[in-house]
């Protein structure tokens, strides 16, 4: 028979209700106080002591496979396989059953799971203040929006909430809560939502907002991208046509078959030419909007605007009618394209008041080829880190003794300019197998657990390789792995619960000096199978009393 859960009864609240019953088994009219005393039914009473007497025939069994179930890292094996394997509920509940596991059903599975994430904040405190840069984004679960925000240099996330719309109020609450948690913004990145932005200038009217590059000039690299298969298709063309022209029998179909390759001939290179005009446009535009020269000079404002102006000037001059509307918009936000380069004309400054500016030159280019090298694969990288170590080493001969502090120094300031929140897709791309093995169908809890894991698992590759997220984030190293940290703080959080329900749970002293019960009426004030107040008749409790 199926029960709905009232989630008021906790586990300790059943344990003593089950003290209780198991105590005055045999005692007329007992059963109908107790039920009465937790507002429950009697067959939902008589399920528990059911089930207390199979758990206690399980715990006193000789058989092994039974008693494993109570082993401490069944419940790792859950959430590893959950979280870090990104396994279904139902594969882990096949993985238990073929190892024996009790229980094992996907319902437990799935209760435990929430359970766990119920004990787990989705948006994180911090003791004192601290300042962090903003990555938001949004992710769909279904209909329903996913929040997301992250620290833009540990990758932490610091608030992730499953929403019910994604306005500009709900952002607003939001940014404000993060505020509550005492985080301080010193700006964020994302693309242009309209009620992300408009939450954000809402919660914070002063901060810094940056527009996300890669939505921005996104547009014109899938055009490049489609102008190139185009180029291929024209090319293969042009090659048929060729092949049909040399195969021309009488003079009549080779004029006709030249005629056509001509035209096939024409449409390659104007295929061709309209690709390779605009790959070359767009390498400059990189190189325009790196952060600093080939010579190591950091750009300034009016640097990359006077560069930048005619450069989309060019890209709209070209032959294709897509491109006006492409550039149209970029134009209108080339204020907010130059924001990070206000920030690197500050650091500038900065760094110049310390470092001589030789240092500053060598130190800045030895940056730049440091950070291309960790997006780089193999030949490129050995470039890459090649040439930083060059520029390190001028850098340490003119500075000497002070090369490591300097070195420190530039590397921290130009690490904290933000130009683009691609940071928050690797949150989305975390977030998205859980999405797909339960259809869309996630939970707070479940995110709960996702944001959890995140913050406390070290990273494996990459520059912040062995680091997790909250490491990077604190300055402190994890006590333990995040497996470990999870159980603690969940067995933390029920420990903290069964403390607050202790004062008002009706004590066995009460119950023992309840007086019997007269007989009730002969129907029941509760639906069968579900637990709510009333019982049965009287003799009925009496003879399934003695029957139990």
């Amino acid at each position: 028979m199926k029960f709905t859960r009232r989630p008021d009864l906790d586990p300790q609240t059943r344990i003593q209700i089950v003290k209780l019953a198991w105590l005055h088994q045999g005692v007329y009219g007992k059963m109908t106080e107790i039920a009465k005393a937790y507002h429950i039914s009697r067959t939902f009473l008589y399920q528990l002591l059911f089930m207390a007497n199979l758990q206690l025939e399980i715990l006193f069994s000789d058989d092994k496979r039974l008693v494993q179930s109570t082993q401490p890292h069944v419940a790792q094996l859950v959430v590893l396989l959950r979280l870090e394997g990104r396994c279904s509920i139902a594969s882990i509940s096949a993985i238990l059953k073929h190892l024996h596991y009790q229980p094992n059903s996907v319902g437990f599975l799935s209760e435990q799971l929430q359970s766990y994430g119920r004990s787990l904040p989705s948006t994180l405190s911090m003791t004192s203040q601290k300042f962090v840069f903003y990555l938001s984004d949004e992710i769909f679960a279904i209909q329903a929006p996913i929040l997301v925000t992250i620290d833009a240099q540990s990758t932490t996330i610091l608030k992730i909430e499953l929403a019910s719309d994604r306005s500009a109020q709900t952002w607003q609450a939001h940014f404000e809560a993060l505020d509550n948690h005492l985080f301080c913004c010193l700006g964020m990145a994302s693309d242009r939502g309209v009620g992300l932005v408009a939450g954000y200038q809402a919660a914070l009217e002063t901060a810094l907002w940056v527009c996300d590059y890669f939505h921005e000039f996104q547009g014109l690299f899938n055009l490049l991208h489609q102008l190139e298969k185009k180029a291929y298709s024209a090319i293969v063309k042009e090659d048929e046509a060729a092949h049909k022209w040399d195969n021309a029998k009488s003079e009549a179909t080779f004029v006709k078959r030249l005629h056509q390759y001509e035209q096939a001939h024409q449409a390659c290179e104007q295929a061709m030419t309209l690709y390779d005009e605009l790959d070359i446009l767009l390498s400059l535009l990189r190189e325009t909007l790196q952060l600093c020269s080939p010579f190591g000079r950091l750009r300034t404002v009016d640097g990359v605007r006077s560069e930048l102006t005619p450069l989309l000037e060019m890209l709209a001059a070209l032959n294709c009618a897509a491109m006006a509307k492409l550039i149209k918009p970029i134009r209108g936000h080339i204020d907010d394209l130059l924001v990070p380069f206000g920030q690197v004309e500050a650091i500038h400054a900065h760094l110049l008041e310390v470092v001589p500016q030789d240092a500053v030159d060598f130190l800045v280019l030895a940056w730049h080829h440091d950070h291309f090298s960790h997006a780089s694969r193999a030949k490129q990288k050995h470039y890459h880190q090649h040439e930083r170590q060059e520029w390190l080493a001028f850098a340490e001969g003119l500075l000497g003794d002070k090369f490591e502090e300097f070195k420190a120094l530039v590397f921290e300031k130009l690490d904290s300019i933000v130009r683009a929140s691609s940071l928050v897709e690797m949150v989305n791309s975390l977030i998205r197998p859980y999405l797909n093995s339960c259809k869309g169908q996630i939970t707070q809890e479940t995110l709960n657990l996702i944001m959890f894991y995140h913050n406390h698992h070290r990273y494996k590759s990459g520059k912040r390789k062995g680091k997790a997220p909250m490491e990077l984030l604190t300055g402190e190293t994890l006590e333990a792995e995040w497996v470990e940290l999870l159980l603690q703080q969940v067995e933390q959080k029920s420990q903290a619960n069964r403390d607050v329900s202790q004062a008002s749970r009706p004590s066995l002293a009460l119950i023992s000096t309840l007086q019997p019960y007269p007989a009730p009426p002969s129907t029941s004030l509760g639906r069968p199978g579900v637990e709510l107040p009333g019982a049965p008749e009287a003799p009925q409790e009496h003879s399934e009393a003695k029957a139990a």
